[in-house]
């Protein structure tokens, strides 16, 4: 849309649509897969584990509170990287986009393997699926989503609303099923929970890397800071939408895991490829996460009078910083793995593409001309003018336009 001769997008997204389509984003596929590494690193305790479930409901929920401030600060797609650049500096945004390149394939990797094994897992009954079957369908997943994408948004529209409904329905089918279980009454469904914390308690570690398995079945919370530039009145509707959709998402969790437990015993559950992957990814997004609410200190205090239509409360924010320090520093410190080196060593490569290409500007006319390419060939376009449309909000927020008096 034209604004003022500038490209901007519309709002158009209000707080029922907001609501739709964070839960919808969020209930995925790793509720079928986080309650398996959760039970694992639980040490099979039931009780920490359902525990922990509860718990990791209460971190989403105030990290995307904090994370709010982003959007509202911010109304602009991709505000996180403006954010970043503006209170942390260039090095720690391009870092931030280093680690998305890889980090967010790598999650829809997860869920198209997943998919694909669930798909196969009938054919193949009593046995673990083959590997190659399983890697060749997730990729024609993958292909199939990929293309859709490329058609248009209503086509994305109408397939996401349609996947939504069968997985509400599927997860609707669960809860009651082992509810039914639990409320019958039968000796085998109650014992796991009659003796839920009598089993090995984890050490920090273990507790550790149980939250960045639950805490992947709630990713996607930030979506709507990401897409601020087309909600109306983000100030509002992110904290409003996140708080209902996060509600109902930590609700149907619970229900989830209860009637998991109740049909299948800790063991039963525990079996899955994934897991590891499933580390990968939320100790990358918790260590943005921390950076993210580190710069929203320092901003605090080096633009104390900056437009914040949204303020979240500072404990929500050291909360969420203590909770980053904890799921990184823990496992590495208490029994560092080769995975956490390897996370490392991927972060600190971006270093071979930041200083030859951010930082000395080498081959700066040849990237630019790729980059015109591209924007060509996949039709798209940034908005324009982003630091003068922000001031111009901040503004019209302080000084707005007065209403001319009506002729008598």
């Amino acid at each position: 849309m034209k604004m003022g001769g500038s490209t901007q997008l519309q709002r158009v997204i209000g707080y029922f649509h907001g609501t739709i389509f964070l839960f919808s984003i969020i209930i995925g596929a790793g509720i079928f897969v986080a309650p398996k590494g959760v039970l694992k690193y639980s040490s099979l305790n039931v009780g920490v584990s359902l525990s922990i479930w509860a718990a990791c409901a209460v971190v989403s929920t105030m990290a995307a509170l904090s994370h709010a401030e982003l959007g509202t600060t911010f109304p602009r797609s991709g505000a996180q990287y403006y954010f970043l650049k503006r209170s942390l500096g260039p090095f720690i945004a391009f870092f931030y986009l280093w680690i998305n390149l890889f980090s967010t394939p790598a999650g829809i990797a997860a869920r198209g393997l997943l998919l694909a094994g669930y798909i196969t897992q009938p054919f193949y009954p009593g046995c673990f699926v083959p590997e190659m079957p399983k890697k060749c369908l997730a990729l024609a997943i993958l292909w199939c989503l990929g293309i859709l994408n490329a058609r248009g948004v209503k086509e994305v529209t109408w397939f996401q609303t349609v996947s939504t409904v069968v997985k509400m329905t599927v997860l609707c089918f669960v809860s009651v099923t082992g509810l039914v279980l639990v409320v019958r009454g039968r000796k085998e469904n109650l014992d796991r929970f009659e003796k839920a914390f009598d089993g090995e308690v984890p050490n920090a570690s273990q507790i550790a890397e149980a939250f960045l398995q639950g805490l992947y079945a709630y990713s996607g919370w930030g979506v709507l800071v990401r897409i601020a530039g087309e909600l109306k009145n983000p100030s509002e509707t992110i904290p409003k939408c996140v708080i209902t959709a996060l509600t109902l998402v930590a609700l149907i969790y619970l229900l989830v895991n209860v009637s998991y437990i109740a049909v299948l015993t800790p063991r039963e559950i525990i079996s899955s490829d994934l897991i590891l992957l499933i580390n990968y990814v939320g100790f990358t997004d918790w260590i943005q996460l921390g950076l993210m609410m580190t710069g929203l200190l320092k901003l605090r205090y080096q633009e104390p009078h900056l437009s914040r239509p949204y303020k979240v409360r500072l404990p929500f924010v050291f909360g969420t910083i203590a909770v980053s320090l904890f799921l990184v520093l823990t496992p590495v410190i208490k029994s560092p793995q080769m995975h956490h080196i390897y996370v490392l060593l991927f972060i600190l490569s971006g270093l071979l593409f930041y200083l030859p290409f951010v930082h000395f500007n080498l081959g700066s006319t040849y990237f630019n001309k790729i980059t015109c390419f591209l924007q060509l060939l996949l039709n798209v376009s940034p908005a324009d003018d982003t630091d003068e449309y922000i001031s111009t909000e901040e503004t019209l927020q302080k000084n707005p336009p007065e209403t001319p008096a009506k002729k008598e």
